[in-house]
């Protein structure tokens, strides 16, 4: 995940494009991305879709019609989406914005090489999470 980098450009416009299910952002250097709420979605910097380090990352399938409910900003650093599904744990920074937007095909590529590796089909129910030793016990 990219981090909080100073050099990233500022964005200069946010926009929500329910319809089409995209997110239009344009950056003080010029750049503008139209970055699916998908992509968002697959990609989000949370730990529940991440992991916690290294190889713990969660492959998310069933996201191609997510839409996003709310946006709400983050400081002067970051949005915080809150996804058709229920997900609002990632905050996107600007810097993971720029790196979603500019390298989109890259992404969407590994993406789709990963569900591959995994048998999964894109369009596919996330599958049930397993139940923690935890829950099963009663005090």
């Amino acid at each position: 995940m990219a981090g909080l980098d100073k050099n990233t450009p500022q964005p200069q416009d946010i926009t929500v494009h329910g319809a089409s299910r995209v997110l239009e952002i344009s950056f003080a250097d010029g750049a503008c991305f139209r970055i699916p709420f998908e992509l968002m979605r697959v990609y989000s910097p949370s730990a529940e879709v991440q992991g916690h380090g290294p190889g713990q990352e969660v492959l998310q399938t069933g996201k191609r019609e997510v839409t996003l409910l709310n946006l709400e900003p983050v400081g002067n650093y970051a949005i915080k989406p809150t996804f058709s599904d229920g997900h609002d744990s990632g905050l996107f920074s600007w810097d993971y914005l720029y790196h979603l937007g500019s390298q989109q095909d890259q992404l969407w590529a590994d993406y789709t090489r990963r569900l591959q590796e995994a048998g999964r089909d894109r369009d596919a129910p996330m599958p049930d999470k397993p139940a923690s030793a935890c829950s099963s016990h009663s005090n």
